[in-house]
C-alpha cells in the first residue's frame, strides 16, 4: 500500500494516500476503544462485550475468552473462532487480516505482525507491505512469541515461549528458538 498520493508526491508533496488515510482513521479509533477497554473493571463483562463489538465489528464468537489488556490496530481483520482464549497482554496487528481457529490458546504477551515496512531505505517511509496470518485449530502460542506477515502455523502445533516465526509452521510440531525451528513433531 502506498502510504502518499503517488501524484501529488511526484510534485514533491507529501500528502497521504486515501487507502493510508482510512486505515490511519480506523487505528486512531481502534486505539481510543482499547485504551477504553483496559481501563474497564475486569467484572464489567457486559462493557467489556460492547467495546470488543465495536472494536471488531461484531460480537465476539462463543467461548472466546481475552483478558485485558488487549492492543489491536484496526480489528475489523481480527477473525477469532469459537473457543479461542488470549491472555494478557497480547498484541494483534491486524490490517491485512489475522485468523485464529477454533480453541487456539494464546498465552500472555504474544505478539502477531500482518504488516511492515520494505526494507529498502528508499522505500521504507513510502510503503506498506504485508500479508495475512493463519493460524490453524488447536495451536498453542506461547508467552512472548511473535509471529510474523505471511505465517501459517498448522493444527495441533505449539509455538514456544519467545519464539519469532518468520516461515510456515507445520501441524503437529514444536517450533521454538529465535527463528522459530521445527524441534519435534508428532
Amino acid at each position: 500500500m502506498r502510504i502518499h498520493d503517488p501524484e501529488l508526491l511526484a510534485r514533491g508533496e507529501r500528502v497521504l494516500g486515501p487507502e493510508f488515510t482510512a486505515m490511519s482513521e480506523r487505528v486512531l479509533r481502534v486505539t481510543e476503544l482499547t485504551s477504553r477497554l483496559n481501563v474497564l473493571p475486569f467484572d464489567d463483562e457486559a462493557g467489556r462485550a460492547a467495546l470488543f463489538e465495536q472494536i471488531l465489528g461484531r460480537p465476539l464468537p462463543a467461548r472466546v475468552t481475552i483478558y485485558p489488556p488487549f492492543y489491536t490496530d484496526h480489528g475489523l481483520r481480527l477473525d477469532l473462532a469459537e473457543g479461542v482464549f488470549v491472555n494478557q497482554g497480547c498484541t494483534f496487528l491486524d490490517y491485512a487480516g489475522i485468523r485464529l481457529g477454533r480453541g487456539v490458546m494464546v498465552a500472555p504477551k504474544a505478539t502477531f505482525v500482518t504488516v511492515g515496512h520494505p526494507v529498502d531505505p528508499g522505500e521504507r517511509r513510502r510503503f506498506l507491505s504485508g500479508a495475512p496470518i493463519d493460524v490453524a485449530e488447536n495451536v498453542w502460542i506461547g508467552a512472548g512469541a511473535t509471529i510474523l506477515p505471511g505465517v501459517t502455523i498448522g493444527r495441533d502445533a505449539v509455538v514456544a515461549a519467545g519464539t519469532v516465526v518468520a516461515d510456515d509452521v507445520p501441524p503437529a510440531s514444536l517450533v521454538a528458538g529465535p527463528k522459530g525451528t521445527v524441534r519435534r513433531r508428532w
